[in-house]
């Protein structure tokens, strides 16, 4: 078993790992447990009440947050002429066609999102292996002919989210340098487009377990209910 530094064990002691706290008071103690010399990243991670076995049970969406991330996520765009030109001119880092499909193939990887226009895909489509779930794809809005808006989605702060064999979502909400007020905004963006996401065949309690933390802390669960109201506007 690896051993916890000062710094989380310090962080942990604010923490009763069998109490589910209410929104606010999670996201103050993730805020007030910060020691880390870097601006850490406020993290959730969200267990669901379905079966990922089953294809009628996937949750799956995206969600622009009101805050941002905190980090400008870098974009690699698959475009050619004016929609080329509209790339460039919305953010992206890199632009490009069948060049950039063969800079991939020799192994370049530094981008975070991928997105591309529909006419792309037939140069694009050979790296389906290769890309696995970064392939630009509708259902996450990456694959677009308004490629301009996708790409100024995706830099203010859009995530795309899908849970896991185990049922779990995990998403960052923000920084730990953002107050309160804002993670809860982002928080409650988050979770809306996780409820609006689920499947009709989904049964019984669909938020089963909330926890969030920063990146270098431990983490504080959440009372559900109180994750539920916030979302729903109620809280």
């Amino acid at each position: 078993m690896s051993k916890r530094g000062k710094t989380y064990v310090e962080a942990a002691k604010r923490v009763h790992p069998e109490r589910l706290y209410s929104v606010d008071e999670g996201l103050a103690l993730v805020r007030d447990g910060r020691r880390a010399k870097f601006d850490e990243t406020v993290e959730m991670a969200l267990r669901l009440g379905v079966d990922a076995r089953h294809g009628d049970q996937m949750v799956r969406g995206t969600v622009v947050l009101p805050h941002g991330t905190g980090k400008s996520p870098r974009v690699a765009a698959f475009a050619k002429g004016e929609k080329a030109a509209e790339a460039e001119a919305a953010g992206a880092d890199v632009v490009g066609a069948e060049d950039l499909v063969q800079r991939i193939e020799g192994g370049w990887k530094d981008f975070d999102v991928l997105v591309a226009t529909r006419d792309m895909m037939k140069i694009v489509g050979r790296l389906g292996k290769r890309l696995g779930p970064r392939m630009p794809n509708p259902k996450a809005g990456t694959l677009s002919d308004e490629i301009g808006k996708t790409i100024g989605e995706l830099k203010a702060g859009k995530l795309e989210f899908r849970i896991d064999k185990a049922a779990v979502i995990h998403a960052p909400l923000g920084k730990v340098s953002f107050d309160v007020g804002q993670l809860k905004e982002n928080l409650s963006a988050f979770l809306a487009a996780v409820v609006r996401a689920r499947p009709p065949a989904a049964k019984g309690q669909y938020l089963r377990k909330v926890t969030i933390s920063s990146t270098m802390g431990p983490g504080v669960n959440l009372d559900p209910a109180d994750a539920a109201a916030v979302a729903a506007g109620t809280e």
